[in-house]
């Protein structure tokens, strides 16, 4: 089963100081931390803040060829995590035909945040989700999900959503 979840924001993991794309389901009751690169985490928070490029960046790009293609993006899914790795999978839709794209989960939210798409976690992958130890030696999952759900606005910072 999948759950739609949306982006609640970007933010630095405290003790790593890597950026997390923090997703939250639309009842507020799970929450999914996805630790992305730098380069994603910047392609991610371009779009939060609706901030043009001089010239098309490479989301933007693929944005433009299937918007050329006369394509569209049904949905985004983050479907797998194997090995402490999220996958993600685009679904495109082009002229009535289906077709599935693997992804990493930070090239599909950045694509879906530009295609204006829902984007969807499979439960098994929230239910398996482990948080990664280099959030802290002394918090376990329970404690960094509740740290994660409490988080305020100004806690997220300027990306939030």
């Amino acid at each position: 089963m999948e759950i739609e979840m949306k982006i609640r924001g970007l933010m630095l993991d405290p003790v790593t100081q890597l950026p997390i794309v923090i997703l939250r389901d639309l009842e507020g009751n799970s929450v999914l931390p996805i630790w992305v690169g730098a380069y994603e985490a910047n392609a991610i928070a371009l779009e939060i803040e609706k901030v043009t490029t001089p010239r098309p960046m490479t989301h933007d790009l693929i944005k433009n060829v299937l918007l050329g293609a006369e394509m569209t993006v049904r949905k985004v899914v983050v479907n797998e995590l194997k090995d402490d790795t999220f996958y993600a999978v685009i679904w495109l839709d082009r002229a009535g035909e289906i077709l599935s794209i693997d992804s990493r989960p930070s090239d599909a939210l950045a694509l879906a945040l530009r295609m204006d798409c829902p984007i969807f976690v499979d439960d098994n992958v929230l239910q398996s989700s482990k948080v990664s130890q280099a959030v802290s030696d002394k918090a376990n999952s329970e404690e960094l999900r509740r740290w994660l759900e409490g988080l305020s606005d100004e806690d997220l910072g300027q990306y939030k959503m």
